[in-house]
């Protein structure tokens, strides 16, 4: 059994869908799970239609983007009007408009019933394709699989459970599975989610519990670069990188795994490909049981929107044990992940996220205890194997509000 993973840019339209079949069907015969994102930016556009953050008179028109984007993919791979994937997303519009019809209760639990119809929707449309070219397959509903706990928007994976539920995918019948990234299921019924871009997660946890063979991102770029070809217009190419490297890499923010992906296929020694779906021929990158990283290069990740946040105690005084517990379990409570953090005697200085809403949430639950001042629109860059003349020419003389170095890696907070 192989596992592929499919981004959101890689079905973002009609001529991309098909290119995805046409990657698919060179596995033809073979055991295959195909896992599969929202289609382009379909979160971005239903995170503005969870309860509470829009007013509700605005849904209508966010509704219908959402419609139209899909219609015009589906048109454009299904001429026939009357193809059963109309009917079938029809449905689920309209389950998605009921959802977004909620009165609001909590951000984090409204937030994962709402977002999960993108990866259902782009899921309904690829089954359907890929069974119109040929290529038989069984669409799975991966929220009757992989079993969470109530955490909502970063569900924590209850491996035992989700292993025995992942037979539906070893049916002697059926070679090819479609299914969906990022969603989970509870076991009382409600959707949650992995954590953002948790497409990848969702990939390795199935190739954990399958014993997969291998398992396959395909992404818009040749592998994983050593930075982001939108701030750097010669990045390299790394062949080559051991379990461990990959893990620091996600941990600190690169965009081509999610940070948890790799603990599981690690603990079954599988070895993760990264691939171009622009030129499927060619090698890219892989993520396995090696000593070092081939080749080694500074490393370059660029976390914008970044909210730097300093908690200060009213009494002035020192910022202790007791102090942080309080600080950690209202970030806990919420869900905020915390990319960088610096403790002083007086104050405790963190960077998140940028949020609004939770960001306000925060402040409330600290507010009896604590001042909070913050900064807002700055960028954190991360750079492993680093020097000082690199370190000086990416700042660029903007100041530094946060730093941390180590031996091997240096973070950064500025200004955008």
């Amino acid at each position: 059994m192989k596992v592929f993973k499919f981004g959101g840019a890689s079905v973002n339209s009609t001529a991309a869908v098909r290119n995805m079949a046409e990657i698919v069907g060179a596995h033809k015969g073979e055991p295959l799970v195909v896992v599969v994102s929202a289609m382009g930016k379909t979160t971005n556009m239903l995170e503005q239609l969870v309860p509470g953050v829009r007013p509700a008179e605005e849904h209508p028109a966010l509704l219908e983007q959402v419609r139209s984007y899909h219609m015009q993919i589906i048109q454009g791979l299904f001429p026939d009007a009357e193809h059963d994937v109309y009917k079938d997303f029809d449905h689920l519009f309209a389950q998605l408009q009921e959802e977004t019809a909620q009165p609001a209760t909590s951000y984090n639990f409204d937030y994962d019933q709402t977002v999960c119809y993108g990866e259902l929707i782009s899921t309904i449309i690829v089954s359907h394709y890929l069974r119109s070219t040929g290529l038989e397959n069984k669409w799975v509903d991966i929220r009757q699989v992989v079993r969470t706990n109530n955490h909502y928007r970063e569900g924590i994976v209850d491996f035992d459970a989700t292993k025995e539920a992942s037979k539906v995918f070893q049916e002697t019948d059926c070679m090819m599975y479609v299914t969906q990234g990022f969603i989970a299921g509870t076991s009382d019924g409600h959707t949650t989610t992995l954590g953002r871009e948790g497409s990848d997660y969702s990939a390795a946890i199935l190739s954990y519990c399958l014993d997969a063979e291998s398992m396959t991102i395909w992404k818009d770029v040749p592998g994983f670069l050593n930075a982001d070809p939108k701030y750097f217009p010669d990045t390299v190419k790394i062949e080559q990188i051991p379990y461990n490297e990959a893990i620091e890499l996600a941990y600190y923010g690169a965009s081509v795994i999610h940070p948890k992906t790799v603990k599981p296929i690690q603990n079954k020694n599988i070895r993760l490909h990264i691939k171009s779906f622009v030129t499927p021929e060619t090698d890219g990158s892989v993520i396995g049981p090696f000593e070092t990283i081939k080749p080694l290069t500074p490393l370059y990740i660029f976390k914008n929107n970044q909210t730097l946040l300093s908690v200060l105690p009213k009494d002035f005084s020192f910022i202790a044990e007791d102090n942080l517990q309080t600080i950690f379990a209202a970030l806990a409570e919420l869900n905020i992940r915390v990319n960088l953090m610096q403790n002083s005697a007086l104050s405790f200085s963190l960077c998140i996220d940028d949020n609004e809403l939770l960001l306000e949430q925060l402040r409330q639950r600290l507010a009896s205890q604590f001042l909070l001042r913050y900064n807002r629109g700055l960028q954190l860059i991360t750079i492993r194997y680093y020097t000082q003349q690199i370190i000086d020419t990416i700042v660029a003389g903007r100041p530094i509000l946060l730093q941390q170095r180590s031996r091997t890696t240096t973070q950064l907070l500025v200004k955008l």
